[in-house]
């Protein structure tokens, strides 16, 4: 028996466990993956007299920064990037490493994109982190526009072979020249951003977001002609990667892939 949790709050609306007990379904595994909520400065205790009971534990808000206090071993893109969606068990040992980057490509690739030359991250928290160092030599330049000076330096620290910059939150940020704008704030933070864009685009934005879908943004954004990836793709690529962790083998993703998306598709 494979035993998973996501963790987070709030956490009631998450389709991991959807995603993940079909997965198990699909390759005839024995396995049950549920949703806890467990919420900010919590996690520790959690861990603590939990972690045995586990094979896997999945991170989401607000939980992906505080996973570093855990007596985990975190690998070198987890550490750099500062943050952690996926804590995982081998031969009795903890592991925690982040699956958003690797699954937010692996969306992008899905569907058709393999390069930008300019990117805007809106937001910068754990999920903008992994998505700059993602982007890091995939986009020739990557721009975050963050509420907070104080996260400057971590968002930089993600970014090695692209041209960098950071820039203060504006409602009225324009995105014209961007290929591409990457949404990685709380439902309803971009709102405001819909009013102030361009009566055509003609370049890509990916929502994080799943629920509430369509957000704002991405309803307006689609009016203009954009076109738009919402949030299931990267819960799809991310969880993949994560499952291929856990099995400690390759699977067949496009395949798991194809299987699983009507599935979230439909929640």
């Amino acid at each position: 028996m494979i035993r998973g949790a996501v963790l987070g709050s709030p956490i009631s609306h998450s389709l991991s466990p959807l995603l993940h007990n079909s997965a198990f379904r699909h390759l005839d595994l024995e396995g049950e993956y549920q949703a806890i909520d467990v919420r900010s400065g919590s996690l520790n205790a959690f861990f603590e007299g939990n972690a045995s009971s586990f094979d896997y534990l999945s991170l989401t808000m607000p939980l992906k920064e505080e996973a570093f206090s855990l007596p985990v071993s975190f690998d070198e893109l987890s550490t750099r990037i500062g943050s952690a969606n996926t804590l995982y068990k081998v031969d009795g040992t903890w592991f925690g490493t982040s699956t958003d980057g690797s699954g937010f490509i692996a969306a992008l690739v899905s569907a058709g994109f393999t390069s930008f030359s300019r990117a805007l991250i809106l937001g910068a928290g754990g999920t903008a982190r992994a998505v700059a160092g993602a982007l890091d030599g995939f986009s020739q330049s990557i721009t975050v526009m963050g509420r907070t000076s104080t996260r400057r330096e971590a968002l930089s620290a993600c970014v090695r072979d692209s041209h960098f910059e950071y820039i203060s939150w504006s409602n009225d940020q324009s995105v014209a020249g961007f290929d591409c704008v990457i949404n990685t704030t709380p439902a309803g933070a971009a709102d405001l951003l819909a009013d102030y864009l361009p009566t055509t685009i003609d370049a890509l934005l990916f929502d994080v977001i799943y629920k509430p879908w369509p957000t704002v943004l991405a309803s307006r954004w689609s009016d203009q002609g954009g076109q738009v990836i919402n949030g299931k793709e990267l819960l799809l690529w991310q969880g993949l990667d994560q499952l291929q962790l856990v099995l400690g083998k390759d699977l067949d993703k496009q395949s798991l892939a194809g299987y699983l998306r009507p599935l979230l598709a439909k929640s």
